[in-house]
């Protein structure tokens, strides 16, 4: 095996640990794969993987229910550092406006993880992720179940995440509405940053 395939599999087994890691609450492990300078980039947070760590916490303990499944990878290394694209959906569960009440309902978002990623102290890091939201929809936990979502309210949320927007807000997060979605300017950005990065260049934040 080559050395940009041994790294390939090493940045995937780093990619595949903080979804398993994070989603079972396994913090000390979790954090073991951040670069001391590493950023995390969501529709509810922004900010150092620390913070995240903390706020994670937090939202677990008022019962936010957040998980994560992974499909392929594209990863692109260039010496000691790397661009990872990997398929993913995120899936939220909350409650939101039913005809006799509250209902619990499942919100899943299809998108990727475009990971910037740093060989650091001999092991590959995640530096930055910036996730991109393809498309998502809602399903109420019971099928016979019937919502009376704010129709105006969902028409103000981003296209690719609208009704992950529109859960989080209602348990009280402020919603970052302009993140990378399938297509449009924030997502070709990305893409050029990414590249930038690639070549040696600083990272933009």
């Amino acid at each position: 095996m080559n050395d940009e395939m041994n790294d390939k599999l090493l940045i995937r087994e780093m990619v595949e640990q903080w979804a398993v890691w994070r989603d079972a609450g396994d913090w000390q492990r979790f954090a073991t794969l951040w670069h001391p300078e590493g950023v995390m980039m969501a529709t509810w947070f922004q900010g150092p993987f620390a913070d995240f760590i903390r706020v994670t916490q937090e939202g677990w303990t008022k019962g936010v229910s957040i998980l994560h499944f992974l499909g392929g990878s594209a990863i692109e290394v260039a010496g000691d550092r790397a661009i990872a694209q990997t398929k993913m959906t995120i899936s939220q569960r909350g409650d939101v406006e039913g005809a006799g009440g509250p209902v619990p309902c499942d919100v899943v978002c299809t998108g990727r993880f475009y990971d910037f990623v740093v060989r650091h102290e001999g092991r590959w890091k995640l530096l930055h992720r910036q996730p991109i939201y393809e498309k998502d929809r809602i399903d109420p936990i019971d099928p016979g179940a019937r919502l009376t979502l704010d129709s105006a309210l969902l028409a103000t949320m981003p296209e690719g995440y609208r009704h992950l927007a529109y859960i989080q807000t209602r348990i009280g997060y402020k919603v970052k509405m302009d993140m990378p979605m399938l297509k449009g300017p924030e997502v070709e950005e990305l893409y050029r940053r990414g590249a930038r990065w690639l070549a040696g260049g600083a990272l933009e934040r």
